[in-house]
């Protein structure tokens, strides 16, 4: 029986998608994730070897996780079985490992299972897979885009192998869609009394493309074959090379990076707060930007700037918090997209106010300290007498009214005796908090010229 391809299944290749023929089949010419599979590192060491143990890639989309599992398949012996936790369950499962346990049985011969967004089973589902990675039935390889550590259940985690791949960079990205654009042409069919069509791209057209495909070799890809189509529909077909303006026409919009229940959730969030911490107004606002853009709720926001004003401005401002706070009303008060703004000044006044954490390091430490002395008693000179025999037991006895001194500082101790002397609240220079220090030195001074023998 011949080996060659049918002129049917070489039909049925170019109806697939560009970026599935573009799949590349050999290490060599993989482009990017170096880290991982250029000379002498650890999963190109592994594939050479054949020493194909149980891992999972985690990677943004279009970053090649698909592709390097089927590369896998190619340096094994072992029967490679493809599973997407998106269309197929555990029957199916059970099913492959029933397949898997037959073979290895029968021929002695392994079976690779790649399980494509294995995030998307719960950990419940995933536990499927356990009994059969730990007797070696199977060797699983997953494809995740959100964090195994939140992902995976810990017991399967334990026993894969974490491999992280990158969004590719703009060279590769465009190195890419360059050999995409050369494919394109070779596999282009049209009418045989019609000479083929030439569509070239011009270089302003190349950048938009590098740059719409946020490291997605995939989404490259896509976009590079609806453009050309486009450019080759029309009539006549253009002689000069694509321009940007017709790649524009051809691009949807842009989906923005984010995920309000997965880790860029997080991750934004604590760039908006860092940026805001840092000074850095046009940080916080492109981040804020991203926020907003994805879907996030605006309460969400409103709530975490509260929080930053405690944080990190602090008494350097005591406006910050209020203003915050009046950030929350009046989206509240107003809603999207009104409303926003009020968030965008809030988070344009803390990064220009004066940063100060000490209120947090002074509430971090003072928790501190009631852990450390859950049950030391009130001192009987600052507790209520309100009966007799209080009285007689010395509440309240030594009281001193501090109003009635002349520097609303009377000089006495109001914590426990093993916490006597303690500092835990420190007053920047910045801001504000230059006067509260000024202001607590100046008392310190009062008490100790009238303290309490």
């Amino acid at each position: 029986m011949s080996t060659e391809p049918s002129l049917f299944a070489a039909a049925r290749d170019r109806d697939l998608p560009l970026a599935h023929r573009m799949r590349p089949t050999t290490l060599d010419s993989f482009l990017g994730q170096e880290h991982l599979i250029g000379p002498g590192k650890p999963l190109r060491d592994a594939i050479e070897r054949g020493a194909i143990g149980s891992m999972v890639f985690w990677g943004p989309p279009g970053s090649g996780k698909t592709t390097l599992a089927r590369l896998l398949a190619n340096h094994t012996e072992a029967a490679f079985v493809s599973f997407s936790a998106v269309t197929e369950g555990v029957p199916r499962v059970r099913q492959i490992i029933k397949e898997a346990q037959a073979r290895r049985d029968a021929e002695g011969r392994g079976t690779i299972l790649f399980c494509d967004e294995i995030h998307r089973f719960n950990k419940a589902q995933q536990d499927a897979f356990l009994p059969w990675v730990e007797q070696g039935v199977v060797t699983l390889i997953g494809a995740t885009t959100e964090n195994p550590s939140f992902e995976l259940n810990s017991a399967l985690l334990s026993r894969l192998r974490v491999f992280v791949l990158h969004p590719l960079e703009a060279g590769h990205i465009r190195s890419i869609v360059e050999s995409g654009v050369e494919r394109w042409h070779s596999e282009t069919k049209r009418d045989p009394a019609a000479p083929p069509p030439h569509v070239t791209l011009a270089d302003d057209a190349l950048e938009l493309l590098v740059r719409h495909a946020d490291g997605d070799a995939r989404r490259a890809l896509n976009v590079t074959e609806a453009v050309l189509e486009h450019a080759a529909s029309l009539s006549p077909p253009p002689t000069a090379p694509v321009a940007a303006e017709v790649v524009q026409s051809v691009l949807e919009r842009r989906l923005p990076q984010y995920d309000k229940g997965g880790e860029e959730h997080f991750n934004i969030i604590s760039a908006l707060h860092k940026a805001v911490r840092g000074s850095d107004v046009e940080g916080a606002l492109y981040w804020l930007a991203r926020m907003i853009d994805g879907g996030e709720d605006p309460l969400y926001i409103a709530r975490r700037v509260v929080r930053m004003a405690s944080e990190d401005i602090g008494l350097a401002d005591p406006r910050a918090l209020t203003i915050a706070l009046a950030a929350k009303d009046a989206f509240h008060f107003l809603g999207s997209p009104e409303g926003e703004l009020a968030i965008v000044e809030a988070v344009i006044y803390l990064a220009t106010a004066p940063k100060s954490n000490r209120v947090y390091e002074a509430w971090s430490r003072a928790q501190e300290a009631a852990r450390e002395h859950p049950a030391e008693p009130v001192p009987l000179h600052v507790r209520n007498a309100p009966t007799g025999l209080m009285k007689e037991l010395g509440y309240g006895k030594g009281y001193r009214y501090d109003h009635a001194e002349g520097g609303y500082a009377a000089g006495q101790e109001y914590l426990p005796e093993v916490l006597r002397g303690v500092q835990w609240y420190e007053p920047s220079e910045q801001g504000f908090e230059k006067k509260i220090g000024e202001r607590l030195a100046w008392w310190a001074k009062v008490k100790a010229e009238s303290s309490t023998p």
